[in-house]
């Protein structure tokens, strides 16, 4: 045997011996340095025996966020590739949030790019890589299952499996089932914890997993019959330092954090915020504004005819202390009983405020409310739908959360308002995260209605308060929203 062919037999037999060599990291051009405990799971789940055949048919490597899983994912598709025989297929599949192409896909074709050998024998498209010599291929496809049938593939990429959700993601499991006609047919999952009730086909894996044997006193390594599963809570990785997850704790949802971090499973629904956190933002002294018309404001609507409230809440944004205020809001409550007529109530408040304020946006969602939005707009007041989709959600609830969080909003005392916010609940899905409540009989939309004035608010803040104290007046007053003067008003 040559010393290549000795070579090419070590790659074959030690994928951590592969990496160390060929595996190069874009960020260095240098070969990737794979931490003990990273060499010890690979060599455990993907070590042929003395007839080449790989000893698991389905490998979970499951570990905190921020632990090189997507990075360990793309090294294996590639080594797998390179060492496992001609004309095979190599699949790195999409989740349901990524719907197009897999990151692991991507650090594939830049490792291939960054490794000149490589990079000469291999032709890298957008969504796919072939190694014309071996007949060989790696491909990115969508979480769509239809495209999948029929194919013969040698490996299965899954990144982040908790984020498959949809039906037609668990078909595209189904479907992409290791084949028995493929010598060395398996699949590799990299992932983090889920979401109780809702990432059902990594709960399935997982408690598999859990029902095997534990193989390694160190590592959290579990083995079922042809499953092989790590799944890991602690930290490993030196950049995971006590400073960056301090950091996460102060910017994150307890769930959130436990879930992407820790690596637990969580229920999707928490506290929206701790009350400390709103009882911090009220300023006992602060009172909803009468009128002013030179003041800019941002309106959230939250329409509701027979069930949950009705709410229309304005905020502003102070230029000066760089926050948002609480300006005003009206809740209204109908019953199946005594439906609101949208006309008399919550439309007329709309109105009202556009006459007392300079209303600079007024938000809405389009359910419930269309034909009250286009009369409003053609009276003057500057509608702008905003469906509760979940992008729109999560952008206003997140916007929210960390306004409260952060000590950066500034409301009036309310019981009603209070009471609301005590309620919401943070309800996280793999599709991103909304404010919701936990009973149906508990009312929020005046909370909704706030996260859509104050994204609003935020979204605007650069330049949008004008100047308007007369004679040079002092700056300094608590009272300001930039520098408008509300003492006047009291």
């Amino acid at each position: 045997m040559t010393k290549l062919e000795k070579k090419l037999d070590l790659w074959r037999r030690d994928i951590a011996a592969w990496a160390e060599s060929q595996f190069i990291l874009p960020e260095t051009g240098r070969p990737i340095k794979l931490e003990p405990h990273q060499k010890k799971i690979l060599r455990l789940a993907l070590t042929p025996d003395e007839n080449g055949t790989l000893p698991y048919q389905t490998i979970i490597y499951s570990a905190p966020k921020k632990s090189g899983k997507t990075t360990i994912a793309a090294l294996v598709a590639l080594w797998y590739a390179l060492t496992q025989g001609r004309f095979n297929e190599i699949y790195m599949l999409a989740n349901d949030e990524e719907q197009a192409k897999s990151r692991a896909f991507q650090d594939v074709a830049r490792a291939i790019e960054a490794n000149p050998l490589l990079a000469a024998s291999a032709k890298v498209t957008q969504n796919r890589v072939e190694f014309p010599s071996t007949g060989t291929a790696i491909a990115a496809l969508a979480s769509e299952y239809a495209g999948a049938a029929g194919s013969r593939h040698g490996l299965t990429v899954w990144d982040e499996l908790w984020a498959y959700t949809s039906e037609r993601s668990r078909r595209l499991w189904e479907e992409m089932t290791p084949i028995p006609t493929r010598k060395n047919s398996i699949r590799l999952v990299v992932t983090y914890a889920g979401f109780e009730g809702e990432s059902e086909l990594l709960w399935d894996l997982y408690k598999q997993g859990l029902a095997g044997e534990r193989i390694d006193k160190d590592l959290p390594i579990y083995v079922n019959g042809r499953l092989f599963m790590y799944w890991d809570h602690q930290p490993r990785m030196p950049w995971q330092t006590p400073e960056y997850y301090a950091e996460q704790r102060r910017s994150l949802r307890t769930n959130a954090y436990l879930r992407m971090h820790e690596n637990k499973w969580v229920s999707g629904e928490s506290a929206f915020v701790d009350m400390d956190w709103w009882d911090a933002c009220v300023d006992p002294s602060w009172r909803p504004l009468v009128a002013d018309r030179n003041l800019p404001v941002y309106l959230g609507i939250d329409a509701s005819v027979k069930h949950d409230s009705a709410a229309a809440v304005a905020c502003a944004w102070d230029n000066q202390l760089k926050k948002v205020r609480l300006v005003f809001h009206r809740v209204f409550q109908p019953s199946p009983q005594d439906p609101l007529d949208l006309e008399d109530t919550l439309e007329a408040a709309v109105l009202d405020l556009q006459t007392r304020f300079n209303v600079r946006e007024a938000r809405y969602d389009p359910y419930q409310f269309h034909r009250s939005a286009t009369a409003l707009a053609k009276a003057g007041v500057p509608m702008t739908e905003f469906p509760q989709s979940t992008p729109n959600l999560t952008a206003a609830s997140q916007n929210l959360y960390e306004l409260i969080k952060g000590g950066n909003l500034i409301a009036y005392p309310d019981e009603g308002m209070r009471l609301a916010v005590q309620r919401a609940v943070a309800l996280e899905t793999s599709r991103g995260w909304k404010i919701t409540k936990e009973k149906s009989s508990h009312k929020i939309d005046v909370v909704v209605a706030l996260a859509m004035a104050a994204l609003a608010a935020v979204e605007a803040r650069p330049g949008e308060i004008p100047i308007l104290l007369p004679g040079g007046a002092a700056r300094d007053s608590k009272w300001r929203v930039g520098d408008y003067d509300y003492r006047r008003w009291f």
